[in-house]
């Protein structure tokens, strides 16, 4: 009787396995734990300006960060957006 096939496949399983269960945790890990974030430094909580646009179309929103104006483009709790950064705005102050 040969057992070469049989501990082949069950090789080949393992291996399967073992990738995946790898690729999972390289792909999904930021979202699976979620308070392994990198450490804090000041917080801005401060209020921020929103231009809603018409239906289908991207929101924006801006406000002041020291002497930076920030604009970040969303649409809804969607996965894209896209940030700028004016540096040394003039409607910016330093606190």
């Amino acid at each position: 009787m040969n057992t070469r096939p049989p501990i082949a496949a069950a090789v080949a399983l393992v291996a399967a396995l073992a990738l995946g269960t790898t690729g999972s945790a390289l792909n999904g890990g930021k979202a699976d734990q979620p308070f392994m974030d990198a450490p804090k430094g000041q917080i801005n909580k401060q209020p921020m300006d929103v231009v809603v646009m018409s239906d289908g179309f991207s929101n924006l929103g801006t406000k002041c960060d020291g002497p930076n104006r920030v604009y970040v483009i969303f649409h809804g709790n969607d996965k894209y957006g896209s940030v700028t950064v004016v540096p040394n705005d003039p409607r910016c102050t330093t606190r």
